[in-house]
């Protein structure tokens, strides 16, 4: 079983993702296994290889981590 590290993201999904609050692109964090947008200052969580598009779910980002 691979765990969460390991699990890949379909670089298409990838393409049409948006943040849900602010409808701004998302990018992806390989590392973090996170889809982050800059505008909202958020960074949503996938797990197993799913994308978890729920502000709720998300975790607040610091300005360093964000880009400008």
């Amino acid at each position: 079983m691979a765990s969460t590290r390991d699990a890949s993201v379909d670089p298409k999904l990838l393409e049409i993702l948006v943040c849900p609050l602010t409808k701004a692109p998302l990018r992806y964090d390989r590392e973090r296994q996170e889809l982050i947008s800059d505008k909202a200052g958020l960074a949503y969580p996938i797990r197993d290889g799913i994308p978890i598009m729920l502000v709720d779910e998300a975790r607040e980002i610091d300005d360093s981590e964000r880009r400008k």
